[in-house]
């Protein structure tokens, strides 16, 4: 998410939230007034929060709409997968540093429904998983993991899926 800010926001909001500079030291860092540095650090502050909605329903739900997204994946529905994402869903990945998969956050269905598309040949490898609490998946042959994906849902749509594919974070798991 933080790289979705710009370098004044995410370097206000770093330093204030996470090292409790005041903000008469940050602006003098990023060339600003002290309220414009409270005013960077309040934006990106509200974005950060509102980037990852909380589910709004329960585990069972959760697990409904994730079947349901891993089988319409499965039959290459894209109609019924479409159906099932949130306007302003958002797609990230943990790729780790150097990788090629890295990315910056996708958002909106269309964009990421076109991703979808370029990743189904993997869909026949996805099964339901908890995530952190969450419905989510796990993508892989038995073995051989690529990724862990976190699903959250809200109203009933997925509003958001956080993937992990960076191989230094995932050798710890199996399936």
């Amino acid at each position: 998410m933080l790289e979705t800010l710009t370098p004044a926001e995410r370097l206000a909001f770093v330093l204030h939230d996470t090292f409790a500079m005041p903000y008469e030291e940050i602006a003098s860092i990023v060339g600003r007034s002290p309220e414009a540095a409270r005013q960077l650090a309040s934006r990106a502050r509200r974005r950060v929060q509102g980037a990852r909605p909380e589910p709004d329903t329960g585990l069972a739900e959760q697990q409904e709409v994730v079947q349901a997204f891993l089988a319409a994946a499965r039959e290459g529905d894209f109609d019924a997968l479409l159906e099932l994402l949130d306007p302003e869903v958002t797609l990230r990945v943990d790729a780790g540093p150097g990788s090629p998969l890295a990315r910056p956050p996708i958002v909106g269905a269309d964009a990421v429904l076109a991703e979808a598309r370029r990743w189904s040949a993997m869909a026949p490898h996805s099964r339901p998983a908890i995530v952190n609490g969450v419905a989510g998946a796990v993508i892989g042959r038995p073995g051989e993991l690529f990724a862990v994906v976190a699903v959250t849902v809200a109203r009933g749509r997925i509003t958001a899926f956080d993937f992990i594919v960076d191989p230094a974070k995932l050798t710890h798991i199996t399936i």
